[in-house]
């Protein structure tokens, strides 16, 4: 098994989850930084949106995450700020990173779903590599599995196989899965943003509906899933969503709960990305992708300095 800890600076432990993340983040920013030149915008606007949008991302993730699990927390607030100790939630870090950029690119004065659009493939990026510290540190992971499936069904090379034998039991590696995922929906990004039909905000909403799609179905695997108690009808119909997935085994939850937050999410954030497109289509509201977004804000803040 791989040790957590990559190396240790004096008392101080360096894990080998922070530096995944971080070579995330970082491999995510150069793609965004190429893609900015394309219209003019400076690589230091990017460096600025990560260093807001890191920091907002990470403390997004972890409210989320002790909102859900309250009762973990509410005799120990503490623990709230030890999130070395683990508890963090993607949607979450979404949530916190995109507040962060909103409030920043209207401070600046670019047009918030432009950039949104340039950052989706860093941001898939970032999550393709960040699995990875899952990886390492044993945790996200499905149900019980046998050596064979996973050496021989998956044919995983044998350090993933010896890394999922965890307490005497192999498991499902919903890292991987989700990673190839990412993977997959990097490529479609890329390529999408080329199209003379995409519209400003649609490779954002992309991402999304691409994400949210495929966490759905890893999610039902997984056996550490945030979840809640709700209405029966709820539960069977996000099970029987995920239903084409079954082979790979439905995830244990918490006793007396039966709804996945983070399935029931990707259904509402899929249902309105797609209808966010639908509806600027229809209403014509969108400019296309490829439009010239820096001459434009220069126009509109120095119209008598810019030749037309």
């Amino acid at each position: 098994m791989l040790n957590p800890i990559a190396f240790s600076i004096g008392p101080v432990p360096v894990h080998w989850y922070g530096i995944i993340i971080g070579v995330g983040a970082l491999v995510g920013l150069m793609l965004v930084i190429r893609e900015g030149k394309r219209f003019g915008i400076e690589k230091d606007f990017f460096y600025d949106l990560l260093l807001i949008g890191f920091p907002s991302a990470i403390v997004g993730a972890r409210i989320y995450y002790v909102a859900f699990e309250w009762d973990s927390y509410k005799n120990n607030i503490a623990e709230i700020f030890m999130i070395w100790h683990g508890g963090i939630a993607i949607y979450g870090a979404l949530i916190g990173a995109v507040i962060a950029a909103v409030i920043y690119t209207r401070a600046k004065g670019y047009p918030f779903w432009r950039i949104a659009d340039i950052c989706a493939p860093g941001l898939i990026t970032g999550q393709m590599i960040g699995r990875w510290g899952n990886f390492v540190n044993q945790e996200a992971h499905g149900g019980p599995v046998s050596q064979e499936f996973l050496s021989s069904t998956l044919k995983l090379p044998s350090f993933i196989v010896k890394q999922m034998y965890i307490d005497g039991q192999y498991y499902h590696p919903t890292f991987l899965y989700e990673s190839v995922w990412s993977l997959t929906g990097l490529i479609l990004l890329l390529i999408l943003r080329r199209r003379t039909f995409l519209k400003s905000g649609e490779l954002f909403m992309g991402y999304f509906i691409w994400y949210s799609l495929g966490r759905f179905y890893v999610e039902g695997v997984r056996t550490d899933s945030l979840s809640f108690a709700g209405p029966d009808w709820l539960a069977a119909l996000l099970k029987a969503l995920w239903s084409p997935a079954a082979f790979l085994g439905w995830g244990t939850m918490q006793a007396g709960e039966n709804i996945r937050t983070s399935q029931l999410l990707a259904v509402l954030i899929l249902l309105a990305a797609a209808a966010f497109i639908i509806v600027r289509r229809i209403r014509k509201t969108a400019v296309p992708y490829s439009s010239d977004i820096e001459r434009k804000k220069l126009l509109k803040t120095l119209p008598s300095e810019i030749p037309r």
